[in-house]
């Protein structure tokens, strides 16, 4: 059966590709990061991983690659809509958009990762931090996923909040944990009950309330220690634009494309999973307690929700899924967030 994200968004045949879990690179420390040295006429990554940004007159730029300029560069972080996903090249995900026309005053590098929380997010720079020069500008654009995972339940959270994929995560050690208890009994040694490995539906949070002051909390501790490693740079947090967080009607192809996606879900559809967390009231919740403790920290906020919907209207095809963009999504986000921080 033919199905309308193939017509409509044919480069996300592309992004299961790269996405493939087969082909799934687990790192130290972050879990997991993207394929190193992919090429495609999609999506390019250096080294390391980084998705590869676009600048004017067909530079390019990443963080384990080439930086073109001397001088500082600009930085934005965030998950997967960070990344890219949904853009049908890298010349137009935000870094590339920002670059090469809203805010080109130097280069942007891409921090973007696919499933990352706030955790991971502060990890990757943290980690690759080095191979930068003086950076003049950071940017986090995040929060849907720390409002996903924070709804998974509290034993998965530990003191760092639970993470996409976490539940293999737990069964693969448990796994370990069964052999080490095998070889311990062998040795005469007694284990400890075996805890569980895998949430269920049942399992999750339902206190939402809960689960935004969470996310917030750790976002903000995040927020903190951003600021300390890159003490010359202007730091402002993001909130992302979501499909449900800022408006209930949409155009006709995002409908068409929502619609299809709930159909053909193995998992079940984005109401079921995500509904709880997905309405204009928990964003607004969750952005002014965002608000609240960068103004306390001394860091720019922005929630971007209200600022796109009143830019676009209903006929307006910005969304590949509720998520991610298409390359006219990501050039509007691009250059309402460059004229809302000033960086134009």
């Amino acid at each position: 059966m033919a199905l309308h994200r193939d017509e409509l968004t044919p480069q996300l045949q592309e992004y299961a590709r790269f996405d493939d879990r087969g082909e799934a690179r687990y790192l130290p420390y972050l879990m997991y990061f993207h394929r190193a040295d992919y090429r495609s006429e999609v999506i390019n990554t250096d080294r390391a991983g980084f998705r590869l940004s676009g600048g004017p007159d067909g530079e390019t730029a990443s963080a384990a690659g080439h930086i073109p300029r001397s001088g500082p560069v600009r930085v934005i972080s965030g998950s997967s809509t960070v990344m890219g996903i949904g853009a049908t090249s890298d010349a137009h995900t935000l870094a590339s958009r920002l670059w090469s026309r809203h805010a080109p005053a130097a280069p942007w590098l891409n921090f973007g990762g696919r499933c990352y929380n706030s955790t991971q997010e502060l990890l990757l720079f943290t980690l690759h931090r080095h191979l930068l020069p003086e950076i003049d500008e950071v940017v986090v654009f995040s929060g849907l996923n720390d409002l996903t995972v924070g709804r998974l339940p509290e034993w998965q959270q530990g003191d760092h909040g639970a993470f996409w994929f976490c539940g293999e995560y737990f069964e693969k050690m448990e796994e370990l944990r069964a052999e080490n208890r095998r070889a311990a009994r062998k040795s005469g040694f007694r284990s400890g009950p075996r805890r569980p490995t895998i949430s269920t539906h049942d399992d999750v949070r339902r206190d939402i309330a809960q689960v935004v002051d969470a996310a917030a909390t750790l976002t903000l501790r995040h927020l903190e220690s951003w600021r300390l490693l890159a003490p010359t740079a202007r730091l402002t947090y993001v909130l992302q634009p979501m499909a449900l967080w800022m408006r209930e009607r949409h155009a006709p192809q995002e409908q068409v494309l929502f619609d299809e996606i709930d159909r053909i879900s193995k998992l079940g559809t984005w109401e079921a999973l995500y509904g709880d967390i997905s309405t204009p009231a928990v964003a607004a919740a969750f952005a002014e307690k965002l608000r609240q403790g960068c103004e306390k920290l001394g860091i720019g906020f922005v929630d971007l929700n209200p600022v796109v919907a009143a830019a676009v209207t209903e006929k307006d095809w910005i969304y590949v899924d509720r998520a991610h963009y298409t390359d006219e999504g990501y050039d509007l986000v691009a250059k309402v967030m460059a004229d809302s921080l000033g960086l134009s």
